[in-house]
Protein backbone atom coordinates (compact mmCIF):
# COMPACT_ATOMS: atom_id res chain seq x y z
CA UNK A 1 0.00 0.00 0.00
CA UNK A 2 1.57 3.64 -0.64
CA UNK A 3 0.81 6.17 1.83
CA UNK A 4 0.86 9.97 0.64
CA UNK A 5 2.71 13.02 2.05
CA UNK A 6 2.03 16.37 0.70
CA UNK A 7 0.57 14.80 -2.45
CA UNK A 8 3.23 13.15 -3.64
CA UNK A 9 3.59 8.86 -3.58
CA UNK A 10 5.54 8.62 -0.37
CA UNK A 11 5.54 4.78 -0.49
CA UNK A 12 5.41 3.12 2.90
CA UNK A 13 7.20 0.08 1.55
CA UNK A 14 5.87 -3.26 1.64
CA UNK A 15 7.03 -7.05 0.99
CA UNK A 16 6.56 -10.39 0.04
CA UNK A 17 7.06 -13.58 2.78
CA UNK A 18 9.59 -14.78 0.65
CA UNK A 19 12.21 -14.47 3.68
CA UNK A 20 10.12 -16.10 6.19
CA UNK A 21 9.06 -18.72 3.80
CA UNK A 22 12.82 -19.15 3.12
CA UNK A 23 14.00 -19.23 6.51
CA UNK A 24 11.48 -21.73 7.54
CA UNK A 25 12.07 -24.13 5.03
CA UNK A 26 15.61 -24.07 5.33
CA UNK A 27 16.12 -24.43 8.59
CA UNK A 28 13.25 -28.07 7.97
CA UNK A 29 15.86 -29.06 5.53
CA UNK A 30 18.65 -28.18 8.15
CA UNK A 31 18.02 -29.86 11.37
CA UNK A 32 18.83 -33.29 12.37
CA UNK A 33 17.00 -36.04 13.26
CA UNK A 34 15.98 -36.01 16.73
CA UNK A 35 13.89 -37.69 19.75
CA UNK A 36 12.49 -36.84 22.95
CA UNK A 37 12.51 -32.73 23.97
CA UNK A 38 14.10 -31.25 20.84
CA UNK A 39 11.29 -31.95 18.34
CA UNK A 40 8.44 -30.58 20.70
CA UNK A 41 10.90 -27.26 21.09
CA UNK A 42 10.99 -27.03 17.46
CA UNK A 43 7.36 -27.41 17.08
CA UNK A 44 7.10 -24.54 19.71
CA UNK A 45 9.37 -22.29 17.62
CA UNK A 46 7.61 -19.01 16.57
CA UNK A 47 6.88 -18.94 12.43
CA UNK A 48 8.92 -16.44 11.03
CA UNK A 49 7.37 -12.81 10.64
CA UNK A 50 5.48 -11.79 7.52
CA UNK A 51 5.61 -8.36 6.51
CA UNK A 52 4.39 -5.87 3.86
CA UNK A 53 7.54 -4.27 4.10
CA UNK A 54 10.30 -3.27 2.84
CA UNK A 55 8.93 -2.61 -1.21
CA UNK A 56 5.24 -1.60 -2.15
CA UNK A 57 3.72 -4.29 -2.25
CA UNK A 58 1.48 -5.87 -0.04
CA UNK A 59 2.28 -9.73 1.38
CA UNK A 60 -1.32 -11.85 1.50
CA UNK A 61 -0.19 -13.11 4.60
CA UNK A 62 -1.95 -11.85 7.67
CA UNK A 63 -1.01 -11.63 11.47
CA UNK A 64 -1.50 -14.57 14.05
CA UNK A 65 -4.46 -14.32 15.81
CA UNK A 66 -4.01 -12.41 19.00
CA UNK A 67 -0.42 -11.38 17.79
CA UNK A 68 0.58 -7.64 17.73
CA UNK A 69 3.04 -6.85 14.81
CA UNK A 70 4.81 -3.68 14.59
CA UNK A 71 6.09 -2.65 10.64
CA UNK A 72 8.29 1.04 10.45
CA UNK A 73 10.57 3.01 8.75
CA UNK A 74 13.58 4.40 11.03
CA UNK A 75 13.54 7.06 8.41
CA UNK A 76 12.02 7.66 4.77
CA UNK A 77 13.77 10.24 2.64
CA UNK A 78 11.86 11.27 -0.71
CA UNK A 79 12.90 13.49 -3.62
CA UNK A 80 10.72 14.98 -6.09
CA UNK A 81 12.00 17.62 -8.49
CA UNK A 82 9.77 18.99 -10.98
CA UNK A 83 9.03 23.20 -12.97
CA UNK A 84 12.17 24.24 -11.03
CA UNK A 85 10.71 23.26 -7.57
CA UNK A 86 12.32 20.58 -5.34
CA UNK A 87 10.60 18.67 -2.58
CA UNK A 88 12.61 16.67 0.19
CA UNK A 89 10.06 14.68 2.50
CA UNK A 90 11.36 13.00 5.24
CA UNK A 91 9.33 10.63 7.87
CA UNK A 92 10.78 10.01 11.28
CA UNK A 93 9.25 6.93 11.43
CA UNK A 94 6.42 5.63 10.23
CA UNK A 95 4.91 2.89 12.26
CA UNK A 96 2.22 0.54 11.60
CA UNK A 97 0.42 -1.28 13.79
CA UNK A 98 -1.17 -4.66 13.23
CA UNK A 99 -3.06 -6.77 15.74
CA UNK A 100 -4.12 -10.18 14.63
CA UNK A 101 -8.17 -10.37 14.68
CA UNK A 102 -8.39 -14.40 13.65
CA UNK A 103 -6.96 -17.09 11.73
CA UNK A 104 -6.88 -14.93 8.25
CA UNK A 105 -7.58 -11.79 9.07
CA UNK A 106 -5.95 -8.74 10.89
CA UNK A 107 -6.39 -5.04 11.57
CA UNK A 108 -4.06 -2.19 10.72
CA UNK A 109 -3.39 1.38 11.54
CA UNK A 110 -0.93 3.57 10.34
CA UNK A 111 0.52 7.02 11.09
CA UNK A 112 3.83 9.29 10.64
CA UNK A 113 4.52 10.91 13.73
CA UNK A 114 6.46 13.83 12.44
CA UNK A 115 6.83 14.67 8.75
CA UNK A 116 8.83 17.67 7.45
CA UNK A 117 8.44 18.33 4.18
CA UNK A 118 10.91 21.25 2.58
CA UNK A 119 10.47 22.84 -0.84
CA UNK A 120 12.91 25.04 -2.80
CA UNK A 121 12.21 27.35 -5.22
CA UNK A 122 13.09 30.22 -7.04
CA UNK A 123 16.00 30.42 -4.29
CA UNK A 124 13.42 30.24 -1.53
CA UNK A 125 13.05 27.21 0.68
CA UNK A 126 9.50 26.95 2.71
CA UNK A 127 9.26 24.41 5.38
CA UNK A 128 6.22 22.02 7.03
CA UNK A 129 6.10 19.42 9.99
CA UNK A 130 3.81 17.77 11.78
CA UNK A 131 1.43 14.77 12.00
CA UNK A 132 1.35 12.61 9.00
CA UNK A 133 -2.49 11.13 7.84
CA UNK A 134 -4.02 7.85 9.65
CA UNK A 135 -4.68 5.00 7.35
CA UNK A 136 -6.55 1.99 8.77
CA UNK A 137 -6.93 -1.18 7.00
CA UNK A 138 -8.49 -4.68 7.58
CA UNK A 139 -6.64 -7.49 6.02
CA UNK A 140 -8.31 -10.59 5.30
CA UNK A 141 -6.98 -13.67 3.61
CA UNK A 142 -9.01 -15.53 1.59
CA UNK A 143 -7.04 -18.47 0.53
CA UNK A 144 -6.34 -21.82 2.79
CA UNK A 145 -3.50 -22.50 4.38
CA UNK A 146 -2.47 -25.05 2.64
CA UNK A 147 -2.63 -23.54 -0.82
CA UNK A 148 0.52 -22.41 -2.64
CA UNK A 149 -1.02 -18.79 -3.87
CA UNK A 150 -1.73 -16.96 -1.51
CA UNK A 151 -4.44 -14.05 -2.09
CA UNK A 152 -5.71 -10.97 0.20
CA UNK A 153 -8.35 -8.39 -0.11
CA UNK A 154 -7.34 -5.58 1.99
CA UNK A 155 -9.60 -2.14 1.73
CA UNK A 156 -8.55 1.13 3.68
CA UNK A 157 -9.51 4.46 4.74
CA UNK A 158 -7.48 7.63 5.09
CA UNK A 159 -8.71 10.08 7.54
CA UNK A 160 -7.01 13.88 6.86
CA UNK A 161 -4.77 14.17 9.86
CA UNK A 162 -1.93 16.49 7.99
CA UNK A 163 -2.05 19.60 7.94
CA UNK A 164 -2.51 21.39 4.76
CA UNK A 165 0.95 20.56 2.78
CA UNK A 166 1.69 17.44 4.34
CA UNK A 167 -1.37 16.01 3.45
CA UNK A 168 -4.40 17.10 1.46
CA UNK A 169 -7.22 18.08 4.15
CA UNK A 170 -9.55 15.22 2.58
CA UNK A 171 -10.71 11.36 3.10
CA UNK A 172 -9.66 9.01 0.71
CA UNK A 173 -9.53 5.26 0.59
CA UNK A 174 -9.34 2.09 -1.79
CA UNK A 175 -8.87 -1.46 -2.03
CA UNK A 176 -6.21 -3.66 -2.93
CA UNK A 177 -5.94 -7.28 -3.98
CA UNK A 178 -2.21 -8.80 -3.26
CA UNK A 179 -1.54 -12.38 -5.11
CA UNK A 180 1.70 -13.99 -4.18
CA UNK A 181 2.78 -16.87 -6.11
CA UNK A 182 5.88 -19.58 -5.61
CA UNK A 183 7.47 -19.82 -9.45
CA UNK A 184 10.65 -22.01 -10.38
CA UNK A 185 14.03 -21.69 -8.84
CA UNK A 186 12.93 -20.72 -5.16
CA UNK A 187 11.07 -16.96 -6.75
CA UNK A 188 7.80 -15.59 -5.51
CA UNK A 189 5.99 -13.69 -7.65
CA UNK A 190 3.87 -10.89 -6.18
CA UNK A 191 0.82 -8.92 -7.93
CA UNK A 192 -0.74 -6.04 -6.53
CA UNK A 193 -3.87 -4.74 -8.61
CA UNK A 194 -5.31 -2.11 -6.21
CA UNK A 195 -7.92 0.80 -7.00
CA UNK A 196 -8.08 3.93 -4.83
CA UNK A 197 -10.79 6.91 -4.35
CA UNK A 198 -9.28 10.17 -3.97
CA UNK A 199 -10.30 13.72 -4.13
CA UNK A 200 -9.94 15.68 -7.21
CA UNK A 201 -7.28 18.31 -7.83
CA UNK A 202 -9.45 21.90 -7.22
CA UNK A 203 -11.84 20.01 -4.58
CA UNK A 204 -14.99 19.50 -6.90
CA UNK A 205 -15.85 15.42 -6.06
CA UNK A 206 -13.56 12.14 -6.30
CA UNK A 207 -12.26 10.15 -8.94
CA UNK A 208 -10.11 6.59 -9.33
CA UNK A 209 -6.16 6.24 -9.24
CA UNK A 210 -5.48 2.70 -10.46
CA UNK A 211 -2.47 1.26 -9.27
CA UNK A 212 -0.39 -2.64 -10.40
CA UNK A 213 2.77 -3.60 -9.35
CA UNK A 214 4.99 -6.64 -10.20
CA UNK A 215 7.17 -7.66 -7.47
CA UNK A 216 9.98 -10.74 -7.69
CA UNK A 217 12.07 -11.79 -5.04
CA UNK A 218 14.66 -14.28 -3.99
CA UNK A 219 15.80 -15.97 -0.55
CA UNK A 220 19.85 -15.43 -0.49
CA UNK A 221 20.86 -17.78 2.46
CA UNK A 222 18.52 -18.54 5.72
CA UNK A 223 18.03 -14.92 6.73
CA UNK A 224 18.38 -12.46 3.84
CA UNK A 225 16.02 -12.07 0.66
CA UNK A 226 16.13 -9.55 -2.38
CA UNK A 227 13.13 -7.76 -3.80
CA UNK A 228 13.05 -5.86 -7.56
CA UNK A 229 9.92 -4.51 -8.70
CA UNK A 230 8.28 -2.55 -11.13
CA UNK A 231 5.27 0.25 -10.12
CA UNK A 232 2.76 2.27 -11.86
CA UNK A 233 0.10 4.61 -11.00
CA UNK A 234 -2.97 6.17 -13.31
CA UNK A 235 -4.29 8.86 -11.37
CA UNK A 236 -7.16 9.81 -13.40
CA UNK A 237 -8.29 13.33 -12.04
CA UNK A 238 -10.49 15.04 -14.34
CA UNK A 239 -7.75 18.02 -14.35
CA UNK A 240 -5.49 15.68 -15.99
CA UNK A 241 -4.43 12.22 -15.63
CA UNK A 242 -1.32 11.73 -14.00
CA UNK A 243 0.66 8.75 -14.69
CA UNK A 244 3.97 7.09 -12.65
CA UNK A 245 6.31 4.74 -12.66
CA UNK A 246 9.02 3.47 -10.20
CA UNK A 247 11.67 1.46 -9.90
CA UNK A 248 12.16 -0.45 -6.62
CA UNK A 249 14.54 -2.65 -4.66
CA UNK A 250 15.27 -4.06 -1.48
CA UNK A 251 16.80 -6.19 0.86
CA UNK A 252 15.80 -7.85 4.08
CA UNK A 253 17.84 -9.42 6.99
CA UNK A 254 16.02 -12.03 9.22
CA UNK A 255 17.81 -11.19 12.54
CA UNK A 256 15.29 -14.08 14.52
CA UNK A 257 12.03 -14.95 13.33
CA UNK A 258 10.16 -12.30 15.15
CA UNK A 259 12.39 -9.17 13.88
CA UNK A 260 13.03 -8.56 10.50
CA UNK A 261 15.47 -5.30 9.55
CA UNK A 262 15.05 -3.91 5.87
CA UNK A 263 16.91 -1.25 3.69
CA UNK A 264 15.52 -0.19 -0.08
CA UNK A 265 14.92 2.35 -2.92
CA UNK A 266 12.57 3.71 -5.28
CA UNK A 267 13.71 5.27 -8.73
CA UNK A 268 11.30 7.48 -10.62
CA UNK A 269 10.72 6.53 -14.00
CA UNK A 270 9.29 9.76 -15.74
CA UNK A 271 9.02 13.35 -14.61
CA UNK A 272 5.51 13.09 -12.63
CA UNK A 273 7.13 10.74 -10.08
CA UNK A 274 9.42 11.45 -7.29
CA UNK A 275 12.83 11.42 -8.67
CA UNK A 276 14.28 8.95 -5.51
CA UNK A 277 13.16 7.55 -2.06
CA UNK A 278 15.25 5.71 0.41
CA UNK A 279 14.55 3.88 3.56
CA UNK A 280 15.52 1.82 6.32
CA UNK A 281 13.28 0.17 8.31
CA UNK A 282 12.36 -2.23 10.98
CA UNK A 283 9.54 -5.27 12.16
CA UNK A 284 9.20 -7.10 15.10
CA UNK A 285 5.95 -9.71 16.34
CA UNK A 286 5.26 -10.20 19.72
Amino acid sequence: MTFKIAAVATAVCLATTAASAAAANDAGQDAPQATGAAPAAAASAPAPICTDRPTKANSACSVPAGDVQIETDVVNWTRLTQSGARTDTILYTNPTFKYGLGTHTDVEVNIAPYATVHTRADGVTTRLGGVGDLYVRLKQRLTSDASKTQVSLIPFVKAPTAKLGIGNKRWEGGIALPANIPVPGGFTLTFGPEIDLLADSDGSGRHANLVSLINISHPVGKKVTVYAEFWNSQNLDPAGTLRQYSADVAVTYLLTNTLQLDVGANFGLNRITPDAQAYVGISTRF
